[in-house]
């Protein structure tokens, strides 16, 4: 009974590294966006000071400014087939085909 019980505690410990690992980026962030992302912070005026009391209410404000600003120039950039919007992707046909009609015949007289 002594035994597995310390095999049980002898096995937990040694998946906790496992489990502890499992939630990993699907990508890396680069330095270069790191930078752009305070760049943008700082554009949309937080300071992000050490003594700052206001730091989540501040900090959020700015994240709304910042996604403001990139859905409006997401607006601005995609293409607008009309003024209710852009054009819906995909066809439907409904009845049957329509024969062909010559032309050519109704010009000759036939």
């Amino acid at each position: 009974m002594k035994s597995s019980i310390y095999a049980v505690i002898v096995l937990s410990v040694l998946a906790a590294p496992v489990i502890s690992f499992a939630q990993q980026n699907s990508g890396t962030i680069t330095r270069e966006q790191v930078n752009n992302e305070l760049v943008q912070l700082r554009e949309a005026g937080y300071t992000g000071s050490a003594s700052d009391t206001a730091y989540p209410a501040d900090l959020q404000a700015a994240l709304a400014r910042i996604a403001e600003n990139n859905q409006a120039q997401a607006r601005m950039q995609a293409p607008q087939n009309s003024e209710y919007g852009t054009s819906a992707s995909g066809s439907s046909q409904a009845g049957s085909s329509q024969p062909a009609v010559d032309t050519q015949a109704l010009y000759r007289g036939q």
